[in-house]
């Protein structure tokens, strides 16, 4: 059982699950703001433009009486609205990563050393060289 639980500590402490753990947190958080954002700021101008219209009212009735059933297609228009927005924030996002990640590859590669020292004269060499053009000497 120890061993069970140093392993699970190890695992639980490790960057990529707390970075993870961290993300579905203000994920979850940040798909509040645009719930909020659609409901309370979006949609009451559009539906005023459509001619006082509360999309989280629409629906449509399919049966009557006490305990109604109802396809309630407002609150789907916001939630699709919703996920529009988030879906477009995270391409931006990961549309910025990419580039960064881009530029420190090539910062990377360009920082790489292009030449090496032959092991056998000393000679500088490119660093791909199989063979020293100074002394021929192979080289591993």
């Amino acid at each position: 059982m120890k061993g069970f639980i140093a392993e699970f500590k190890k695992f639980a402490m490790r960057g990529n699950v707390i970075d993870m753990a961290v993300g579905i947190i203000i994920g979850a958080s940040f798909g509040k703001i645009v719930d909020s954002l659609v409901k309370d700021i979006l949609m009451p101008p559009i539906g005023l433009i459509l001619g006082r219209v509360d999309f989280s009212d629409l629906k449509l009735d399919l049966t009557k009486g006490e305990n109604p059933v109802s396809i309630n297609y407002g609150l789907f228009i916001n939630a699709l609205i919703s996920f529009l927005i988030v879906a477009f924030a995270v391409f931006i996002l990961i549309k910025a990563i990419n580039k960064l990640q881009k530029k420190v590859i090539k910062e990377e590669k360009a920082a790489e050393p292009k030449v090496k020292e032959c092991p056998y004269c000393c000679s500088e060499i490119p660093v791909q060289a199989k063979r020293c053009p100074h002394c021929t000497s192979e080289l591993h």
